[in-house]
């Protein structure tokens, strides 16, 4: 029975207040009596359930359906007896979110179920922040209490067998539809339970979607597309939400379908396309601290499986080395991405996360493996008004001395921000050929010299 109650949300023991229902005329008391009312409906299933409701109600192969005509019977019993009438569209309401407390992720469901919402940030039990075309805004949705927020936390990783206590508060896991999650209780969290959800559209964003949002031009798109198939390596470097992985995911789509890719993620959330594509995930250490595997155990790894492309989610620390070496020692093409603010400090950030590896190599050792490796920066910015733009397109040239020389060839001209808050500016060619167009002529991809036309542009470019 206890265990009942807390698959359905609610500690076992905890009694209901006897209080009229929607007796109250402000929206706290009517909010209040609702909370009532499905606690009620919770008791009257715990009480009546009979052993086969309740193989369907858990039941695997049960439909949500079939979940939410039981509810739906249960909720006419109790609301036949209630003397007060309840609005048709309140008890819609009242079924789909008990249905939401035994089959999803309570009070947050609907909100993972709305395509336009990106990201969930759940602040403690009270405060449910989403984020919907770049912008946060602050949702009416709030759980009962702590206790029903930890409950739907051990919903999300009794399926991964992960577990989150204060000897372990925080902890990445991944739900089934392949939303990235994040969560950290007390006592590093000082406000309660914080839970992050990245969502990831069911669909894969192709080029044209990108293009379309203002992501980037059509000569952009072109050029890209064109280096992929040219094996050039690409680094997509940006901030955090910046669109990092959309665009990896983008330019994954321009592998040709005849090639093996390996893919290697914390958490898989690219969505490859091609029919030969091996997804390898990093592993955390167990409870004993032991089994974990790492992205750069899985790159290691990779070298062996003979791939043609190699598609590492995002480096951050030692295996940044071997993803260059890998580069350099015939994998030509290979994709990833990695946190900076500028295609400058994604070198500098390169650099410091091969230092990580544990090797004492000198500097100019490192920049000269850099420099040989990575063919085209890509940088991913946020642009104040929510939305996400490839702000350059940097050719690295190679060394010359101690330093790394850039060449931007795209850029992101920002004129002003319009009345609305939007920014307006126009995508750029500097007019400058990359070094590289022979890998072109040796893979058999053209592309159009127009391209590369040189167009009214602001600032100075990187050296």
């Amino acid at each position: 029975m206890s265990a009942l109650l807390e698959r359905l949300g609610r500690p076992a023991g905890e009694k209901i207040r006897q209080k009229p229902i929607f007796a109250g005329r402000q929206s706290e008391a009517k909010e209040d009596a609702y909370q009532e009312l499905k606690l009620a409906i919770h008791r009257r299933i715990v009480d009546e359930m009979s052993d086969e409701e309740q193989l369907l109600l858990f039941g695997r192969d049960s439909s949500r359906e079939q979940v939410e005509d039981l509810i739906n019977s249960y909720c006419g019993r109790v609301l036949d007896e209630n003397p007060f009438a309840v609005p048709r569209g309140e008890r819609a309401r009242i079924v789909e979110d008990i249905c939401n407390e035994m089959l999803g992720l309570g009070p947050v469901e609907p909100l993972l179920k709305d395509d336009m919402i990106t990201e969930v940030m759940i602040n403690g039990p009270k405060q449910i922040f989403v984020e919907q075309m770049g912008k946060l805004s602050l949702t009416k949705v709030q759980f009962r209490d702590e206790a029903h927020l930890m409950n739907i936390i051990e919903r999300i990783l009794s399926p991964l067998g992960r577990r989150v206590d204060e000897s372990s508060p925080l902890v990445d896991a991944r739900l089934a539809d392949g939303s990235r999650v994040n969560i950290i209780i007390q006592p590093l969290s000082l406000v309660g339970p914080c839970v992050t959800i990245r969502k990831f559209s069911k669909t894969p964003l192709a080029v044209e979607n990108l293009i379309s949002f203002g992501s980037l031009s059509e000569d952009m798109a072109e050029f890209l597309r064109a280096c992929v198939k040219a094996r050039l390596n690409i680094l997509v470097s940006g901030g955090t939400g910046s669109g990092k992985t959309t665009t990896l995911n983008v330019l994954s789509s321009f592998i040709p379908g005849d090639e093996r890719i390996v893919t290697i993620e914390d958490a898989a959330e690219l969505r490859l396309q091609q029919q030969h594509v091996v997804t390898l995930e990093s592993r955390p250490a167990n409870i004993e601290g032991k089994g974990e595997v790492t992205i750069r155990d899985l790159v290691r790894n990779a070298l062996r499986m003979r791939p043609d492309r190699i598609v590492v989610g995002e480096v951050r620390s030692g295996e940044a080395l071997d993803m260059l070496q890998a580069m350099n020692t015939g994998h030509d093409g290979s994709l990833t991405t990695a946190h900076a603010n500028s295609p400058r400090d994604a070198l500098s950030r390169l650099e410091t996360m091969v230092l990580m590896a544990g090797m004492d190599l000198p500097v100019r050792a490192i920049r000269e493996q850099v420099s040989s490796a990575i063919d085209l920066i890509l940088q991913q910015s946020r642009i104040r008004d929510g939305s996400r733009k490839i702000t350059y397109i940097t050719e690295v040239q190679g060394m010359e001395g101690d330093k790394i020389v850039l060449q931007d060839l795209f850029r992101y001209v920002q004129s002003h921000i319009d009345e609305n808050g939007k920014s307006v500016g126009n995508f750029v060619s500097t007019g400058l050929r990359p070094n590289f167009l022979d890998k072109f002529d040796m893979n058999g991809v053209e592309i159009p010299d127009g391209i590369f036309r040189e167009q009214p542009r602001e600032g100075a470019d990187y050296e």
